[in-house]
Order: C-alpha cells, then structure tokens, then sequence
C-alpha cells in the first residue's frame, strides 16, 4: 500500500506530464469562436515555440504531426544503379552503400520518413525512393542522382579546425570493410588503396605524423582520424571506441566513395494521398465515434470505477499524441491502426484489473485493499498478454534489418505505434489510473 504521500507526489506529476503533453498536442493555432446572445468570442490560442537556449546548446523542435505517403501523397522514384564499373564481387557492397548515401542525402533535404529500398530485377541494380509530402521534386531527383564524393583532407595546423585538400579522393580507395583487432577484439575499419592512392597515403600520412587526416564524405567529415605513423603499405586502419554498428556505419559510408555507382532515374511519379482529405476526416471521426462509445461503456459498467479508467485513457491519447509529435513519428494508415489496436488493449487491462477488484470486494474485503489486490494480481495476466504483442512488433518493426523479416515502412510504421501505444497504455493503465483511484475513489468510499 502506498504512502499517501508518494501517492500525492505521482498525482501532481501526472497532471505535469498531462499539461506538457496537451501544449504539445495543440495546433500552431487554434481559433476559438462562440457566440451567444450579445456575447461573442473570436480569438485563437497559439502554441508557444519549442525553441531553447543554453549557451552553445541550441534546441529547436517542430511539434508538426509527420503523414505518411498514404495520408500526404508524395513521390515515388526508381533510380538505376551502373554497375559496368565494378567488380562482380562488389556490386552488392556497392547497391548498400548507394542506399545509404541516398539515405543521408534525402534526410539532408528535410523529407520526412523516407523510404529507401534496394531491389535487383533480373541483371538490374535498383533503387526505389518514395519521399513523403515533397513538391519540389526536381531538386530532390538532383540531390539524390548524385554519385558520393570522398575525397581526404589534412590539417592545416596542429591547433586549427580547418582542413585543407589533398589529390587523394574516392577513386584511389579500393574497398573498406570492418575488422576486428586481435589484440583487443575491438571493431575496426581498413582502408584498402590502388597503387596511386597507396602512394599518396604515405606521402599525405608522412608529413602530417601526429595530426589528423579527415576523410570527407560530400563536403562533411565521416571520420577524424589522428595518423601515428607513416603508412606506406596501402592499408591502414581507424581506430577508436566504435560500436560494431557503428564501425558498419562508417565502413558504408566509405564505400559509398570507394565504389562510385553512377545512377539514373527510369521512373518517376507523383502520388496522390491514397485516402484524400476527405476520407482522412471520416476515418479521424470514426475513431473519435468509437472512443466515445469506449468511454461510455466503462462509465456506464464501472461507475465512478470507470469514470477514472476513462481520465486515464485521456491522458493516454494526449501522452501518445505528443510522443508521435516528439519522435516524431510518421503517420500512415496502418500507423492509425496500431494506435486504434494499442486503445483497446489499454481499455482491456483496465477491464481486468476492474473484474479483479470486483471479485475482492465480494469476497469480502475493504474497498482500499480490495484495489491493492486487485491491480496486483491482474497484473500477470497484463504483462503476459503484452509482453507477446511486444515480441510481435518487434519481429515487424526489425530494427537490425535481417533479410528474412519484414523491410516494409507500412508494417513498420504499424508495428512502431502499437509497440509505443502498448508501453504507454501499461503506464496509464498501471500507474496513472491507480493514482487517481487511490486519489478519489478510496478517499470517497472511506467518507462513506
């Protein structure tokens, strides 16, 4: 049983989260008009700027709802990739690295949520692009069609910031790939050269022993490694504190330079928002109809029992609405889905703490300990039951891209907003709808 006053402290905390989440979810302006006799209203609350700060650290976050190609229309490209110039071997390699500069570039050009794909048909390298809400396509095609340039740059002083050009650039550099050091079992990155580039390396790494060599991915560094050595072989490698992933990241990266795939475009179009504005507003009132009638139900089956499951279902929609603003998430059609299934998986395990408490009381115990009771012992049944929805999104979200699961956005986009809606619901569900009737309803009924 809980102190009363940790109890107060989770209360006024929730209704903090509560007023931040509603600041959140409000639009950049909404207008407010209402007339009644001789009285009349015409104004608009606008929602102040997320923009703050503290000396150097600057943060500024657009608080826009992000809709998907089916909510928003978009474009839809397939791109080319030439691979006359590489090696068999290395045309995979070559295809991964293309979709990751390709990735970084549209990210670069603001899109949100882009889709980046590779596909192979028949002896043809492909890359699929589908970039949500853009118009201004042509430059968005220019951005993307152009092939990585890496070129390695050294310090011009010890003490300096600014790096100076060398000749040595992409095409000197055969191949990256990651390592693993023997004697740390750390991840590493090699570097492989032609026998031009190798010969530029030991001259570049030669005079600057001590300094940084920074290696240059389209005008922004991807590494700053400090040279401790000449080297005159043709390989080197970068170390440092990386991650696995991370050392697969930078490899990429360079790749992206050492294999130049040149790409041209074989189709483009634009595409229309698949469910049209009017087809959004019968699916946002549908939802809004059926939220209704959720809340009805609880109130009329559990009384002042479900009135306070229906306040904790409130705060849910306004802390989840606020996280897809915050993330942010990109809502698509079967995203809504998701949200709509995680809603009535929150209403579920209110249902089942409710029947749990019920059950004490006709047993015969008091209201405040029947509660306790109540929540502990549904609490199985809950975790249970969501802890295997979260094993199923996390096969549908695959976060670490293994080939043999799903690659699709809209399952993807699904499975991001169930699992978010199911981690919010187990908190509303367990920790704010026990504070309000720790709050209210055992304060009622012990007056009684």
């Amino acid at each position: 049983m809980a102190p009363k006053g940790r109890t107060r402290t989770l209360f006024w905390l929730i209704i903090l989260i509560s007023f931040l989440a509603l600041v959140i979810d409000l639009p950049q302006n909404l207008p407010l008009r209402f007339s009644w006799k001789n009285f009349t209203l015409d104004t608009q609350i606008s929602r102040p700027d997320f923009n703050f700060s503290f000396g150097n650290f600057k943060f500024k976050k657009e608080l826009e709802l992000k809709q998907g190609l089916d909510l928003a229309g978009g474009s839809h490209l397939v791109f080319k990739a030439k691979m006359e110039g590489v090696a068999e071997e290395d045309r995979p390699a070559a295809l991964d690295a293309a979709r990751d500069n390709i990735e970084r570039r549209v990210n670069f050009f603001g899109v949100s949520e882009p889709l980046v794909q590779t596909s192979k048909v028949g002896e043809e390298y492909r890359l699929i692009v589908e970039l949500p809400g853009v118009t201004e396509i042509d430059q968005a095609i220019d951005l993307i069609g152009q092939t990585a340039q890496l070129d390695f740059r050294e310090q011009e002083s010890s003490d300096s910031a600014v790096f100076i050009s060398t000749d040595l650039t992409g095409k000197d550099l055969k191949r990256s790939q990651v390592q693993f050091d023997p004697n740390t079992g750390q991840p590493t990155v090699s570097l492989e050269f032609n026998a031009e580039g190798a010969d530029l390396f030991g001259q570049i790494t030669t005079r600057n022993v001590g300094m940084i060599v920074g290696i240059f991915l389209d005008e922004q560094p991807v590494s700053l490694p400090r040279v401790d050595e000449p080297i005159t072989s043709g390989q080197a490698i970068i170390r440092g504190d990386f991650t696995l992933e991370e050392a697969k990241k930078l490899s990429i990266q360079l790749n992206a330079g050492a294999l130049p795939v040149p790409i041209e475009i074989i189709e483009q179009r634009n595409i229309g928002a698949t469910l049209g504005q009017e087809s959004i507003e019968k699916s946002v009132r549908a939802g809004l109809v059926g939220l209704l009638m959720v809340i009805g139900f609880m109130w009329a089956l559990y009384g002042r029992l479900g009135f306070l499951a229906d306040l904790g279902l409130i705060i849910y929609g306004l802390i989840t609405l606020a996280l897809y603003k915050l993330i942010p998430v990109t809502l698509t059609l079967p995203g809504m889905a998701g949200f709509i299934l995680s809603v009535g998986m929150a209403v579920d395990a209110n249902i089942l703490i409710f029947e749990r408490i019920k059950e004490e009381i006709r047993w015969g115990k008091q209201p405040r300990e029947a509660m306790e009771l109540g929540f502990g012992r549904a609490w199985d049944s809950i975790r249970d039951a969501n802890i295997c929805t979260l094993i199923t999104c996390f096969i549908l979200f695959n976060p670490f891209n293994w080939s043999f699961l799903n690659v699709s956005g809209m399952i993807r986009g699904f499975a991001l907003t169930l699992g978010l809606g199911i981690f919010i619901s187990l908190f509303t569900g367990i920790v704010v709808t026990r504070t309000l009737l720790r709050t209210f309803f055992i304060k009622k009924e012990n007056k009684a």
